[in-house]
């Protein structure tokens, strides 16, 4: 069973920049697909970023393009969310997610993803 934990969310004015990571308990070599995934308050939950492995490649929604990075640490079995240029619109429960052994990846299907981490809470004022 694949666990995933993130950490790193927090409080942070707008403009502000924030980390989060997730940990994945298995090597990302064959958990090769790692989405992020948020969701505000009385609001359908919405993909992110994903990456895949080995390659590096990831894709972004829209929304966050140009301001938010994912990338791997593979030695750490860790997968990063960058994120700067926070607004109050970014608030929101962020999850990662994970596929193993995955054909294909993206994180526009949420339904793919058996694994889930806890989410981490981040809160952006104004």
């Amino acid at each position: 069973q694949v666990q995933l934990v993130e950490s790193g969310g927090g409080s942070v004015q707008a403009g502000g920049s924030l980390r989060l990571s997730c940990k994945v308990s298995e090597d990302t070599y064959f958990v090769n697909c790692v989405g992020w995934f948020r969701q505000a308050p009385g609001k359908v939950r919405e993909g992110v970023a994903h990456i895949v492995s080995p390659s590096g490649y990831a894709d972004y929604s829209d929304s966050v393009m140009g301001r938010f990075r994912i990338s791997r640490a593979n030695a750490e079995n860790t997968v990063y969310l960058e994120m700067r240029s926070l607004q109050s619109e970014d608030s929101a429960m962020y999850y990662c997610a994970a596929r193993a052994w995955a054909r294909d990846c993206t994180f526009k299907d949420e339904g793919v993803f058996p694994y889930w981490g806890q989410g981490t809470q981040v809160t952006v004022s104004a």
